[in-house]
């Protein structure tokens, strides 16, 4: 086991290298070092001189991924790259281009992203599975067809037709929670409610529909014909034997989302206004902050990773016949 873990840590190490590189170059594409200057200093005439200080108080003033000029090893380590990528590796993300502390703006952002990722994650996975082992129990029947009929409904409707439809309806004509914004402690909880509903209403088709297909597929194999024949009743041989043995593919999807639950969703967060890292994300884009983005891209890869990891360690945990090597 320990081995196992070494060697997939080990494993890591390149991979995060080449996902450094990527974001470098498809970043350096799109803007120039000198986009980024006029872009941060908001100036229409902005002056040669101003570029060249801004590039040399954020460190942007050094050649991308080779210095010709140096000599030896600091031809590579002299660069754009290295110093904004190396110090990556101990999680020491630096600055943004605005001047704030990457790493304090993560930790402050991270809790209003749980707040809404949390909840949605365990109440959408309690009701999927629920949803799809009843469309189990019935299948092939009305109610299974109903419900099979309802996912594709539910499949077909864009996640943005979610969030606006219950900030008008829950916010703008029932009046029952703010349509945006976030407060701290007991207070937040009228404001998570409703990104938390859409949430969790956003997957029910998709997840219930696939947990529908693992548990049908279980439910044709050996074991459960002899268990019924044993005389055990539909409900126990669902939930004792059946959900049992469709925890390795359910746990395939489950656990490795567990660490993304950090990185906060995208959309859901700059709809309702919510400081979390998701929305963070976005921001950073849209004011090409380079600093801000290499660091949530590499956050992600990691927790990415960290979530394979995870999903290798739990099938020992469900199924004893899985050995790690």
């Amino acid at each position: 086991m320990i081995a196992y873990l070494i060697r997939r840590i080990l494993y890591a190490v390149p991979i995060l290298i080449g996902v450094n590189l990527l974001t470098f170059a498809l970043f350096f594409v799109v803007n120039t070092p000198d986009d980024m200057a006029r872009m941060q200093l908001g100036i229409k005439r902005v002056t040669p001189e101003a570029i060249e200080k801004w590039k040399q108080q954020h460190g942007y003033d050094k050649p991308l991924l080779f210095n010709g000029k140096a000599e030896g090893t600091t031809a590579f380590t002299n660069t754009i790259f290295f110093e904004k990528s190396a110090s990556m590796f101990v999680f020491d993300f630096g600055y943004s281009d605005d001047g704030r502390n990457i790493t304090r703006e993560i930790q402050t952002r991270m809790l209003p992203s749980l707040a809404i990722a949390l909840p949605t994650f365990f109440i959408g996975l309690l009701l999927y599975v629920t949803f799809a082992l009843l469309m189990t129990l019935f299948r092939a029947t009305a109610l299974d067809m109903a419900g099979v009929a309802l996912c594709v409904v539910l499949m077909s409707i864009s996640s943005l037709f979610y969030i606006i439809g219950g900030q008008f309806m829950a916010s703008k004509l029932w009046h029952w929670v703010p349509i945006s914004g976030y407060a701290g402690g007991v207070d937040g909880m009228r404001f998570v409610v409703l990104p938390v509903l859409i949430g969790v209403a956003g997957g029910v088709g998709a997840s219930s529909r696939w947990y529908r297909t693992i548990f049908l597929e279980e439910i044709g194999k050996d074991y459960v014909r002899t268990a019924r024949a044993k005389g055990l009743s539909e409900l126990r041989v669902l939930f004792r034997h059946v959900l049992k043995n469709a925890m390795i593919p359910i746990l395939t999807g489950v656990v490795v989302v567990i660490p993304l639950l950090f990185m906060g969703s995208l959309l859901t967060e700059s709809f309702f206004g919510i400081p979390g890292l998701g929305s963070y994300t976005i921001d950073a884009i849209n004011a090409q902050d380079f600093g801000v983005v290499r660091a949530m891209v590499f956050l992600g890869s990691v927790l990415y990773i960290a979530g394979l990891i995870l999903t290798d360690l739990s099938y020992t945990v469900v199924d004893p016949r899985v050995r790690l090597q």
